[in-house]
């Protein structure tokens, strides 16, 4: 494939994949599996944009996860994701999924992730794009289930880039789950967390106090704690934030009121993603254009993030 040569080089630290899975595959994969859909997949799979709350946001991806339990089938989805990074003028890559929700009919996680590698490197083969994995633990699972994907991650430390909390910070808080983080720790596995999306700065103080998470997930909700401010531009962790995911969950009103802009200017390492190409109905080109049309961003605003980005990027060591 020839590299899109109109559109500066970008780096996407925050995609999950199960979110990021092209419609027409879904119904393609359902289709093959026997899967009877209730309505279209664009009903099914995208999320409106008054979705009103991270909880509602989330059934939207129960159709995907459900069509990706097989090997076949991650490899296709994160293939044709690296695909859609090309498109989207994408150097630099990072897909997270959590592979202990694949195993429902037999996969383990191990599978799981080499099957997700698989459809990387023949991404990278064809596109050349820079690719990282990272695993994800579930706030609301028992710690142990955390601790079994921190020993999935590092039984292939040479496929995997990263290890992830995610979930609802509200309803879970991420202490119990240090263990998980700990081991990655000790094998310089690096972290980052999914914190101030639905609550507050104590979920991002506990994110990097705790934790020991190198980037935050979202972290919107950091501008009301200076403290916090200076600790997040002190040690350049940077901010995973995804606009339209963002309005979508309700962590922000609305693009015009993304906190992006203001810590931006302010110098914190800001980032710019996706968060879920398929249920946000977006690419990083719309983000950065609803970004313009709504918060005034320039060319070097978006110059700056991707800079910021590509000093945070987690890499494969191998």
């Amino acid at each position: 494939m020839t590299a899109p040569a109109t559109r500066p080089p970008r780096y996407e630290l925050h995609c999950h994949l199960d979110g990021s899975v092209r419609p027409a595959t879904i119904a393609d994969l359902a289709r093959r599996q026997g899967l009877v859909l209730t309505a279209p997949v664009e009903h099914l799979a995208v999320a409106p944009p008054d979705c009103g709350s991270l909880t509602r946001y989330l059934t939207y991806i129960d159709l995907p996860l459900q069509v990706l339990q097989h090997p076949d089938a991650l490899t296709r989805a994160a293939r044709e994701l690296v695909e859609d990074w090309h498109r989207d003028g994408v150097v630099h890559g990072e897909v997270r999924f959590a592979p202990q929700l694949h195993t429902r009919h037999g996969m383990t996680t191990d599978d799981a992730v080499r099957a997700v590698a698989t459809g990387l490197a023949q991404g990278r083969a064809a596109t050349a794009v820079r690719t990282a994995l990272l695993l994800c633990c579930l706030r609301h699972q028992n710690p142990d289930e955390s601790l079994a994907v921190a020993e999935t991650a590092l039984r292939h430390r040479d496929l995997v880039a990263g290890l992830d909390l995610a979930g609802d910070e509200r309803l879970h808080p991420g202490t119990p789950h240090r263990p998980a983080f700990d081991l990655a720790h000790s094998a310089d596995l690096p972290c980052t967390v999914h914190a101030g999306e639905a609550a507050g700065p104590d979920s991002m103080w506990e994110a990097i106090d705790v934790l020991g998470a190198r980037r935050i997930g979202h972290g919107v909700r950091c501008t009301t704690d200076p403290a916090l401010l200076h600790r997040l531009r002190r040690d350049r962790i940077a901010l995973e934030m995804c606009p339209t995911s963002n309005v979508q969950t309700a962590a922000v009103p609305t693009l015009t009121d993304h906190p992006a802009t203001g810590l931006l200017t302010a110098g914190l390492p800001v980032t710019i993603s996706t968060d879920t190409r398929t249920t946000s109905d977006t690419t990083l080109e719309r983000e950065f254009t609803r970004l313009r049309h709504s918060a005034g961003w320039t060319d070097d605003m978006e110059a700056q993030a991707q800079r910021n980005a590509a000093d945070a990027a987690f890499r494969t060591p191998a």
